[in-house]
């Protein structure tokens, strides 16, 4: 048995559930693909479309303007508009 080995394979999976239990916010750009009586209709990072709130109190969004969405700790249920991004081209 090499010991070496076994204390490496022992920090690697100590390293692995750490990242893996690691819930920090997230947030990526995407695109308004509609406005709805719900909210913004925008696209989250895997593609599917999410009705969304915008957290800028007066800001007024329109369809295909580019956003910043921010999703906290990992939960898509709480997924928000936090900031408008450059103009798209």
């Amino acid at each position: 048995m090499n010991f070496k080995d076994e204390i490496f394979k022992s920090i690697q999976t100590m390293i692995d559930r750490s990242v893996a239990n690691c819930k920090a916010d997230h947030t990526y750009k995407s695109i308004i693909k509609k406005v709805t009586s719900k909210g913004y209709i925008v696209l989250d990072e895997s593609g599917n479309e999410r009705a969304v709130t915008c957290c800028i109190p007066g800001l007024e969004l329109k369809a295909m303007q580019s956003v910043w969405l921010k999703e906290p700790a990992g939960r898509l249920t709480e997924l928000h508009i936090c900031g408008v991004a450059g103009k798209n081209k």
